[in-house]
């Protein structure tokens, strides 16, 4: 399951590139050769370099926060765990598939991925196609794919970057958010290209979680606050759980060989670290006699002040080869092997203090961990034949493994205290596939795609133990289900200024260990949570139509309509009074509209904007029928962005405003309730940045994230406004 590298791409065919003095934007991700952008079979976005650096994101995520059909959640700035980019209103992250130079990011253990310690200066573009495209990679990619294409310099590049920002006002944002960035790149001997690159961002943080509880205070406490759920149950505000701290780093080396002019060898090692953790929680609550602060009252315990906190760190080493064969056709084959070392967290029992903990440890806390490890083999073959094709086909293998391991600790504080084993939970899969794609020109202005790959998917050696509980360990059996995933594409250009394009397809998504084999029984409420070990894939049909018109000078707008129709959804299923399930049993479907214009004035100033409306409801589900009718979680109804970029001289600038709409996580819809701790809110919040330069190789920039201090939550409190000063070195 991998892309080609955009540097061992094809040359982009004569006959579909517009002979000008502007080289074409081009894209692998939508067909696994180059193609131009305008010819791409899919709605298609690609957020260049240039782009990247006027934005100068955070995070890589946060370049395609205005990108339209493109959903970024991230609730509260760089310490959010919880991360994710859908597209086209497919929920979740474990049904977008997101690359990193061709490798898999998406975690084998949940489907999700984690994007801490990486940075954007790395990037030379990021390619974004929506849509079904199991057809060319296989799971995950039900709602599209997001590819990361890191950087290979031509010749010598020296960057340095340093920066510091804090919140307006001391609390509210990430206060002391400081930024390194240092990287080297260069080509030796004409054949040796290097990249070398370091990172590290660390914060203080602000209070983005709270201590609420349902439980009202008794008579004789004082200072809480009335307030509300998510699902309009009366509520009461009793603390919150301290500065949320965070820092990341990462390493990237990589270096290409070039045997020949069609000879390439490429290597990569990417080392990326996050850690997470909350500084003096603070309690609201008084006693109203002595003035004493409170930090429990009745069932409410200290513990519920008491975050844990988390971390992870993971490992990727990623081989490219690429060579031509005889005359014309070209193969490539990628190695790569994703390690999680670490992926752990911190959780607080009710013994917990502040000092530590009281009582047995097993009351204390536990910490869980899960590394995985993903071993991936891609192998690729493209050739013209005739005078009007090109036919693309390989196969790939991918082997992944998780295994959870939660462990009693002494002083939940101390990760290293462990005691004794809580629970153990593990899994393997495996997958074979076969892919094929016949790229047809049927005329000078038509052309056809026909793409098609069957997946085998099997998993295995599933075990899990809560230890101390009943009808525990378990030892699962294997699983196996194939999906033959096709699709068509058609693209149209009638007049040099008009593209037509139509594609349909379908994609599916294996379930993840998680939901295989992770069972646990609740101690407090007897409630068994189990995995099901013969869950099988979820599957989509989708198909959209669009049209791009370029209008007068400079002006341009894009429109496409699409549709998804969602089958054997993975829902929770309540068996009986103690115990629940997951099972194949959900229906959904979706449409929207996905709008864009631009205006571009010379080449300094580019006005934009667009929106997404996305339509989705649940239209069966027999494990709760009473959902049925409802909204998909997880998908704003509405999405849109507004934006000036200009570049002029020794200044660039530019100002974003982003709406998005409400959004639900309960699959019913009961959460409605806004702007209280726990809900989705729409917010409409602006951006800006200023940058001059200084000198030939010296740039200064200041930016204000949310420059009109918007309040809301995204289940936890979304950062309110703040500042970033950075100081950049080119040579």
């Amino acid at each position: 399951m991998f892309v080609v590298n955009p540097i061992f791409g094809e040359e982009v065919k004569a006959e579909k590139v517009k002979k000008t003095e502007e080289i074409p934007e081009v894209i692998v991700t939508a067909t696994r050769v180059e193609i131009p952008v305008e010819v791409a079979p899919a709605s298609v976005n690609v957020v260049t370099k240039k782009k990247i650096e006027l934005k100068a994101p955070k995070t890589i995520d946060e370049a395609l926060n205005d990108v339209f059909g493109v959903f970024i959640r991230r609730g509260k700035g760089l310490m959010d765990t919880l991360f994710a980019i859908t597209l086209r209103g497919i929920p979740e992250q474990k049904r977008t598939l997101i690359l990193m130079d061709g490798v898999i990011l998406n975690n084998p253990y949940t489907g999700s991925v984690k994007m801490g310690g990486y940075y954007p200066e790395d990037l030379e573009r990021i390619e974004v196609v929506k849509g079904p495209f199991s057809s060319l990679y296989g799971g995950y990619a039900m709602g599209g794919v997001v590819q990361f294409i890191t950087k290979m310099p031509e010749k010598r590049e020296i960057l340095l970057k340093t920066g510091y920002g804090s919140s307006w006002k001391r609390g509210k944002a990430m206060d002391d958010l400081r930024r390194i960035y240092i990287s080297y790149g260069d080509k030796l001997f004409d054949k040796l290209s290097i990249f070398l690159s370091y990172g590290g961002q660390w914060t203080n943080g602000y209070p983005s979680d709270f201590n609420v509880q349902t439980t009202k205070p008794p008579t004789g406490i004082i200072g809480y606050k009335e307030t509300l759920t998510r699902e309009g149950k009366k509520a009461y505000l009793i603390g919150d759980k301290g500065d949320n701290t965070w820092w990341d780093d990462g390493i990237t080396i990589k270096a290409q060989y070039e045997f020949t002019k069609d000879t390439k060898l490429r290597l990569t090692f990417m080392r990326n670290r996050y850690n997470y953790d909350y500084d003096a929680s603070h309690t609201y609550i008084f006693n109203a006699t002595t003035g004493a602060p409170v930090w429990g009252y009745g069932r409410v315990r200290e513990n519920t002040f008491l975050p844990g906190g988390g971390g992870r760190i993971q490992n990727t080493y990623s081989s490219g080869f690429e060579s031509k064969l005889f005359k014309d056709i070209v193969m490539k084959l990628n190695l790569s092997y994703l390690n999680v070392e670490e992926d752990w967290y911190i959780t607080t029992l009710s013994n917990a203090t502040r000092t530590g903990c009281i009582g047995s440890p097993s009351a204390c806390g536990y910490v869980s961990n899960t590394p995985s490890e993903a071993y991936m083999v891609d192998i690729q073959f493209s050739l013209p034949i005739f005078s009007n094709q090109i036919i693309t086909f390989g196969g790939s293998y991918r082997h992944g493994h998780a295994h959870t391991k939660g462990k009693y600790l002494r002083n939940w504080r101390d990760r290293e205290s462990i005691t004794t084993l809580k629970y153990e939970s593990k899994g393997k899969d495996r997958t074979y596939a076969v892919f094929f794609q016949d790229e047809i020109m049927l005329l000078n202005n038509l052309t056809l795609y026909i793409s098609f790959r069957q997946d085998w998917w099997k998993t295995y050696d599933g075990y899990v133990n809560d230890v101390g509980k009943k009808g525990y360990p378990i030892e699962y059996p294997s699983h196996s289900a194939s999906s033959f995933s096709p699709k068509f594409g058609l693209v149209y250009k009638p007049f040099e200024s008009t593209i037509l394009r139509g594609s349909i397809g379908k994609a599916f998504r294996p379930p993840t260990v998680y939901e295989l084999y992770r069972t646990w029984t609740s101690t407090a409420t007897g409630i068994t949570y189990a995995g099901n070990p013969y869950l099988d894939p979820e599957t989509v049909i989708s198909w959209d139509i669009g049209v791009e018109q370029k209008l007068w000078k400079g002006a341009r707008v894009s429109l496409t309509y699409f549709e998804n129709y969602m089958r054997d959804l993975i829902y929770r299923k309540t068996v009986n009074a103690t115990y629940q399930e997951l099972v194949n049993v959900g229906k959904a479907e979706s449409r929207g509209v996905e709008f864009e214009f631009e205006q571009k004035l010379d080449k300094w100033l580019r006005f934009f904007t667009n929106f997404t409306y996305t339509d989705s409801e649940i239209k069966e589900n027999k494990a709760k029928p009473e959902t049925v009718g409802k909204r998909l979680t997880y998908t704003p109804l509405w999405m849109a962005n507004i934006g000036l970029e200009f570049e002029k001289s020794k200044f660039q600038a530019f100002l974003i405003g982003r709406y998005v709409d409400k959004w639900y996580v309960n699959d019913d819809n009961s959460d409605k309730v806004k702007n209280v701790y726990g809900s989705y809110d729409e917010y409409f919040v602006v951006d800006g940045r200023i940058s001059y330069q200084v000198s030939k190789f010296a740039k200064l920039s200041f930016e204000v994230d949310n420059i009109f201090n918007r309040k809301y939550y995204q289940y936890y409190k979304a950062p309110e406004r703040q500042w970033f000063l950075e100081f950049s070195l080119k040579f």
